[in-house]
Parts: structure tokens; sequence; C-alpha cells
């Protein structure tokens, strides 16, 4: 029987390439007939209805929902049904399992039919309104005005729907937000021109426990420690004066006052741009109450300046205690008093206070930006200031000024003018172009004249500004501004151009600093926080390191145009010297990131990163079942279901209980019924990882017991460790491939995508397969693609979309 269905697969394979081969559907007509659905019924009735019919409905599914004709009927179960096919999840381990060229046959009839439908019925839906987030806003802000503000003070956090931040359907608008938005406007335009009239305000920077101040800090002057380094922005010239507060023991004594002779008379030292303008010897006798470190007032110039407060280097070799210092140097704020251990001064917060006496404002990078011209009298300032204006709205609107925009911002010019001088007006300016709707959305209009349901292809301005928010998280630059005036964006080979220098420019960083660090969950590495007294060497700065190591991982990807793949598979990294302590890596010194090759294969790839092994960690000990889940979600794009509810968590050791290995509290935990289907899919991953703690150091044993990573894959693959994972995943790399076509795409269109949107999705990893599978072949399928490139007007547009303007 075996074989006899084999052959008649393997037949029916045949007859789909056969029926493929007579070319595409045209778009608007009905799909070719479909090929006979016998085989793919006898394909359902052997391997999938003993678990999903009415009567069982495992996981809740039934074959009987899914027309096998028409899957399109009922798209999102069809998909699913693919996603599940596609990475091998199903027919479950331990169950019959078809041929791969009859399983991948079903899968492609399937995939097919729901392209077809998609092609007949064309739909490409956009938001209706799409507010740019925090971080576009701070982006963009920096290129119009050149200045770097702290949106966290500015603004609320945003939304966020599915695994990025910038879908629209989160990114809502409320009275609060608006309002937001208008005193943002008030601070940033003050910032960017200075502010002679600034009221003294207090500006404080904390240094958490979790961070290191053993080491030299990045920014800082070389031949100092620890402390901290900003740019912090000046608003007038005159006179700060800064606050230094050190950590103390619980019972206020100074932590690092009981040294030995040697290391006595600790000096802090506080700069600006590199030049010291004040030090302090620290008296060991300080106490927390009165031991606030205050300069005299100095005077310095408007602007953004890089400023640091950090002590200086005594000793660069170690010191000689009898045990070392751990990382976390303020685990435990009593460390130093212990004998035979060196714990010296930390600084806990940095205060600047000012101005006062202001003298001006100086020349700064944000006025020489602003201000491109300068009146030498009043009868000039009129023309200069529509000169600014026009060249302001063009980078803020992402278009052309009409005579509107112009005019209405030289009434608001006016009215600032007749207030004060003329940069007061420019500053009101300035104020109400980034509070106005055109630059806190990103508006698509609506030519006149369309019916609800058509299609249209969107603007060569709005597909501008979907190109750079997608490439660069910011606005377009003045070069793509003047390709879309011309109309000759929308042309194949002039956009392939644009975006092939758009990748290549410094602002291409975006790709990996936001896309890729939300879709392999970078951002969770701030919450991660491994218990001190297990993981005495994880830090802050250890963290920082473990997401830029992604990060640059996946630049070199992009920058070297490699195969989206090579992440899998990577034999080599990126590190500093924080993070080559961490691997066991010799001879790195200092806070720059060098790539080094890696000639541990348990180490290649995105698997063997401590970033992705930390955040699928506990806090007291790795999670197989973390670590599996991430696979499948993040890896896979076909996350397990959620657990039933009522369903225990993994038992853990306590009141001196033996300490068991995560492998058998797992072992228990699957003897439940309602756990074990999900865990036979996930534990195996996870545990194949075992190798790794839960900071992605390499360990043989857990506890007493040597690790075990032999495992059994759902596919019936054996594994027996992070080698034979990697290997398992790469013979999956389309269920991969596929999963990152579908995340770039939602992070392009700024929308969470629907099952109508997996046709696309497949289009995009066809045709990068066709450029084996290159990140610049994915990028340019998607900015090619009809849903990025159109949109279908719906049933109801709102107003503002249509007029694409209006007032908060």
């Amino acid at each position: 029987m075996r074989v006899s269905f084999v052959s008649c697969g393997l037949a029916w394979v045949a007859v789909l390439l056969l029926s493929q081969s007579g070319g595409s559907t045209a778009r608007g007509q009905e799909p070719a007939p479909s090929v006979s659905v016998e085989p793919q019924q006898a394909f359902v009735q052997q391997y999938c209805a003993g678990c999903h019919s009415d009567r069982v409905k495992s996981g809740g599914f039934s074959w009987s929902e899914i027309d096998l004709a028409h899957p399109d009927r009922n798209a999102e179960q069809s998909e699913e049904v693919i996603r599940k096919l596609r990475a091998g999840l199903m027919p479950p381990a331990g169950s019959r399992r078809p041929e791969p060229a009859v399983m991948q046959a079903f899968r492609t009839s399937l995939e097919t039919k729901l392209d077809a439908a998609a092609t007949a019925r064309p739909y490409f839906k956009a938001p209706e309104l799409h507010r740019i987030n925090r971080r576009e806003y701070r982006s963009a802000i920096r290129d119009l005005l050149g200045i770097d503000v702290d949106v966290s003070a500015l603004l609320p956090p945003d939304a966020r729907t599915g695994s990025f931040d910038n879908m629209a359907d989160a990114l809502t608008v409320n009275p609060a937000l608006m309002q937001a938005y208008i005193r943002a406007a008030d601070k940033v335009a003050r910032q960017a021109l200075g502010d002679p009239q600034a009221p003294p305000v207090m500006v404080k920077y904390d240094v958490p426990k979790v961070v290191n101040q053993m080491r030299h800090l990045e920014g800082a002057p070389f031949g100092t420690r620890g402390g901290v380094a900003v740019i912090h922005q000046f608003p007038a010239d005159g006179q700060y004066t800064f606050k230094s507060d050190l950590y103390y023991y619980y019972l206020g004594e100074l932590i690092g006052g009981n040294l030995p002779d040697s290391l006595q008379g600790q000096e802090l030292e506080i700069s600006v741009d590199g030049e010291r303008v004040a030090a302090f010897t620290v008296d060991p006798l300080l106490e927390g109450n009165t031991g606030t470190l205050v300069t005299p007032p100095i005077a310095i110039k408007a602007g953004p300046r890089r400023l640091a407060a950090s002590f200086v280097a005594k000793a660069d070799g170690a010191v000689e205690d009898s045990v070392r210092l751990v990382e976390q140097t303020l685990m435990d704020v009593s460390v130093g008093l212990h004998p035979g251990m060196t714990t010296l001064p930390h600084l806990q917060t940095f205060t600047v206070v000012g101005p006062v006496n202001i003298t001006g404002v100086s020349e700064t990078p944000s006025r020489k930006q602003l201000l491109t011209c300068r009146p030498s009298d009043e009868s000039q300032e009129p023309a200069c200031a529509r000169r600014i204006i026009n060249t302001l709205v063009r980078r803020a609107f992402r278009r052309p000024p009409v005579a509107e925009d112009v005019d209405t911002l030289m009434q608001l010019y006016e009215v600032g003018r007749q207030e004060g001088s003329f940069e007061a007006g420019i500053r009101t300016v300035v104020q109400a172009t980034i509070s106005r709707p055109e630059f806190v959305f990103r508006f698509e209009r609506v030519p006149d004249g369309l019916q609800p349901g058509q299609s249209y292809r969107i603007s060569d301005f709005e597909l501008a500004s979907r190109l750079s928010y997608f490439l660069w998280g910011t606005g377009p630059d003045e070069q793509l501004i003047d390709v879309a005036s011309e109309g000759q964006l929308r042309h194949p080979a002039i956009l392939e151009k644009q975006v092939r220098r758009m990748l290549a420019d410094r602002r291409g960083e975006s790709l990996s600093t936001n896309f890729a660090a939300q879709w392999l969950r970078l951002t969770g590495l701030a919450e991660v926080h491994p218990e001190p007294t297990i993981f005495p060497d994880f830090t802050r700065n250890l963290a920082q390191s473990m997401r830029r190591e992604v990060e640059l991982l996946f630049e070199s990807v992009v920058r070297e145009d490699r195969a989206v793949t090579d992440l899998l598979s990577a034999d080599y990294t990126f590190v500093d010297e924080t993070l080559a302590k961490h691997y066991g890596i010799p001879n790195i010194a200092g806070p720059r990131f060098r790539r080094v090759a890696i000639t541990d294969p348990n180490r290649f790839g995105l698997l063997g990163r401590g970033a992705i092994l930390t955040m699928t960690s506990l806090a007291n000990r790795t999670s197989p079942v973390a670590r599996g889940k991430y696979v499948l979600e993040v890896l896979f794009a076909a996350p397990p279901p959620l657990p039933p509810p009522g369903v225990p968590p993994l038992p853990e050791s306590v009141n001196n209980a033996a300490v068991l290995p995560v492998r058998e509290r797992l072992e228990q935990h699957r003897k439940n019924p309602q756990c074990a289907g999900c865990h036979r899919i996930m534990d195996p991953i996870g545990l194949t990882l075992e190798n790794f703690d839960a900071t992605g150091r390499w360990r043989t044993n857990d506890g007493l017991t040597r690790v075990d990573a032999m495992a059994e894959l759902y596919d019936g693959r054996k594994l027996d460790g992070p080698v034979s994972l990697r290997q398992a995943l790469v013979s999956h790399s389309d269920a991969f491939l596929g999963g990152f076509s579908e995340n770039l795409l939602s992070y392009a269109l700024g929308r969470v995508l629907q099952a109508e949107d997996m046709p696309a999705a497949r289009a995009i990893a066809r045709q990068a397969a066709r450029e084996n599978s290159r990140l610049s072949a994915f990028v340019t399928a998607v900015v090619n693609s009809a849903a990025f490139q159109m949109r279908t007007l719906a049933v109801e547009t709102e107003t503002a979309s249509k007029e694409g303007k209006g007032e908060f």
C-alpha cells in the first residue's frame, strides 16, 4: 500500500508541474482549472485524517474546514497548514510520514491555488493612517534639524502589535498624545536654535548597579574607567554646574573607601569634548548624606557636547586579591568589605545644572543646518524666512512645498517675529512644522474618481516615503525627493539603483538595528536579569555587547550581500573585549568591535550567539522550552499553540530538595497529556542547546550532572548538539527563508500580515531564490512587489487620508 501511494504521489507531482508550465494567470482573470484533488484527498486521508477529523479535531482543526479544490475559501487555515508543512512539523513525530517529494507536492498544490486566487482577486491593504513612531520621530528630527533628541523624555512609549514597533494598527492617536507632540515640538525647536532665555534646569544621568565600572567606558577619555559618557545638548552659552554622587554601603560608608595605600587617592574627572574641566580627589571618609561632589560654575558654549564623568585609572593590571572581583561589581554593595577583595569607588548619578549667566548662543551644527541664510538687515528677513521654510517643508513633509504650506508658515513666522527677533520667528516656524500632521503622519492621498475596492499605484513621493522608512527608518533625503519630483522613481531600473544606494548608505544600518533587532527579539535583552549569585559576570555592558554582536552579523550580510541563510551557519562573529572574555576568545582588548573567525562549530550561526541563548533562558537556569519555541516562532515563523489553561509550570527545586537536571524536569512535565503534544516538538530543539548555560557560556555539566544534548527532532532526525541542530535547520531553510520574507514584508508595509498577504510573501521568497536568496534580492523583491507600490481603496476611507492634511 505504501509503495502504491508513493507512486501515485510522484505521478501527481508530474501532473502538478505540467499544470504549472502553461504560464501564469493574468491579473483579473479566473485562475486556470485546478488539477484533480483526489491525490490530495488521499494524502489527507492517509497521513492527516486520523488526528484532524471532525471526531478527533486535534489542535482544534479538522480537514473538513478546508476545501482542497478551493483552499482560498478558508485561507487562514490553509496558510496554517502550509506553515506547518514547510517547517516539517506535520505529520508529528511518531506518525507515518510521506516521502519528502510527496509532502512538497501537496504543499505546492495548496500554495499554487492560493496564489492563483490572490492574483485573480488582488487586494492591496494599506493603513488608513500611519503615524511615525518614537524611533522614526527621533531619526526624522536628527535628519531635519541636526540634533539628537531624547524621545523617551518627550513622547510616551509606542504600543506594539506583532513583532515590530512600526505597525500602523498599534500607532493610534489620542488627545494626550497630540498634546505630547505639541510640547515636544516646542522643546525641539528651542534645542535646534538654542535658547538665550533658557531657564536653569537639572538633567540627571543614572548609572545602574549592573554596569561594570572597572573598565574604560567608550566615549570617556582614555586612561579612565567607569562613570558615564553622554552627548548632552547645552541650550545656550553660559555657566553650568556638575554634581556627582557615588555609591555607598547601606550605612552610608563610601564603596571603595577602604583601599590599600597604593590605590588611595582615587580621582573623578569631569570632561567636556575630551578636555578636563574639573577633577576631584575622592575622600575615603565621604558619607552618603554629605558626599555630593559639586564643581564650581563652568563656562560652556551651546550645542551638543561629549560630556563624561569618569575615574582616572591608577593601575591597569590585576589587583593582588585572593578572590577575583566579579564582572557585576556591585552585585553586593558590601563586597568591598570582604578581606582579599578590592572594590573601587563607583559613580551612581551625574547631574548637569544650568545655564546661568547666559551670554548668548554660539554657532551649533543644528543652527548651521537650519539657518541656510542670515539676513543682514530687517528688509531681507521675509525673503530669508521664506527660503528657510521651503527647505524645511521639503524634508519635513517628504515632498516639495505648495503655496499653502509656505503661506501658512510665513504667517506664523510673522507672529513669532513680532514677539521677538528673526530667530524667534524661525523657532515658531520649526515648532509649527514638526507638530503638523504632515510631519507626524505618513499620508497617502487617494486619487479622485476612485470607487471602493479599486486598486491604484501610489505616487512617487509616497513610494519614496515608503522606501526611506523601510530601509532607513526616516524620511527621504534630497536625492530621493528629486527623483520622485521627476516622476522617475516608479521605473524599475531607477528604483533598483536607489535601493542599492540606500543600502550602501550609513543610514542603511537601520535594517540591522531596527528590523533585525526586532525580528530576532533582541529588544528583549534589556529585560533579562540573570540571577547575580549564579551568574555574577553578567552585566549591562555584556548584554549591550551581545545585542551589538548580532546586529553586526546581520549588517555584514547586508553590506556583503550574502545569502540570508548565512545567518544560520556564519563561521565568524564580531566581539569587543567584554564579549570576547565571555566567549573565551583571547587577544581582544578595548570597546571596539572587530570581526573574528570562529573555530568552534558549536558557535556557528545565530544559535551560537549569546544574545539568543540568554534571552531564551530564565533568571536561574536554561529553558529548553523557550529556546525551542524561539526557533519555531522566530526562525521558522511557525509558532506553537498557546498552552491550555491550568497547565502547571515546570517544577523548580525548593527547600533544599535534590536539584534535578532540566531534562529530567521536562520529562516529568511531558507526562501530562495536555503538555506532551507541543513539548515533543519544542523540547528536543532546546535540549540540543543545553551545553550553553543561561548566559550563553559553554558548559559540560548542569549542576553535578553531565549535560546530555541528545534528542530526536520532530521529523525523526537524531540530534546530538548544536552542530546537528544547525544542520537540521539548514535542511529546512525554505521555512527560514519563508519566515524571513514574511517579516521583511510586514516591516516594510508597517502592518501585521494576514492570510491574504502570504501569496505576496511567497512570491518575494521565490524571486529572491533566483539570486541565491541574497539580502539585496529580498529587499528588491519587496520594493518591486505590488503590495509595496499599490493600495486598494477601502470601503470607508478617512477624510484625512483623502486630503493628506489636518490640524492637531
